[in-house]
C-alpha cells in the first residue's frame, strides 16, 4: 500500500494523496491488521500471508480497492473469501466502502508466502 496512487501512463509523476501521511499510516496498518484476521477455511494462514493480497489502494475519499487472488480458481472458498476481506476492510476506522476485485493474473504461487506462512505450514 502506498500514499500515492499510480498511473498507467509512462512518465507519469505520482498522484500525491491528499490524506495526511500520519492518517495513511494509521489506515495502511489498521487495513493490513484486518486483512491478517481473515483465513482460508482450508488453510491455517491468513490471506495477507499467503500473499493473496496483491494491491491495496487507499482513495482521497477513503474508498479502499483490494485486488486480490486465490490460491487458485477453483478455491472452494471463491464465494465467501472477496465478501471476508470486504468485511474485515470495512470494519476499519476511517474507510467510507471497500471494493475487492478478485483477478489471477498473475496466478497465485507458493512464492508469494511470507516466510511466516511458509513456517506455519512448513513448506521450506
Amino acid at each position: 500500500m502506498s500514499d500515492t496512487v499510480s498511473t498507467d501512463a509512462p512518465n507519469m509523476p505520482a498522484i500525491e494523496s491528499t490524506i495526511p501521511q500520519e492518517e495513511l499510516d494509521r489506515l495502511t496498518d489498521d487495513i493490513v491488521a484486518a486483512l491478517k484476521t481473515v483465513y482460508d477455511p482450508e488453510i491455517p494462514v491468513d490471506i495477507y500471508e499467503l500473499g493473496l493480497i496483491y494491491k491495496v489502494d487507499i482513495a482521497d475519499d477513503r474508498q479502499v480497492a483490494v485486488e486480490m487472488t486465490l490460491t487458485t480458481p477453483n478455491c472452494p472458498s471463491a464465494a465467501e473469501l472477496p465478501g471476508m476481506v470486504e468485511g474485515a476492510v470495512a470494519s476499519v476506522g476511517g474507510v467510507s466502502g471497500v471494493n475487492v476485485n478478485l483477478t489471477f493474473d498473475p496466478p497465485w504461487d507458493q512464492g508469494r508466502m511470507s516466510e511466516e506462512a511458509r513456517l506455519a505450514l512448513n513448506l521450506w
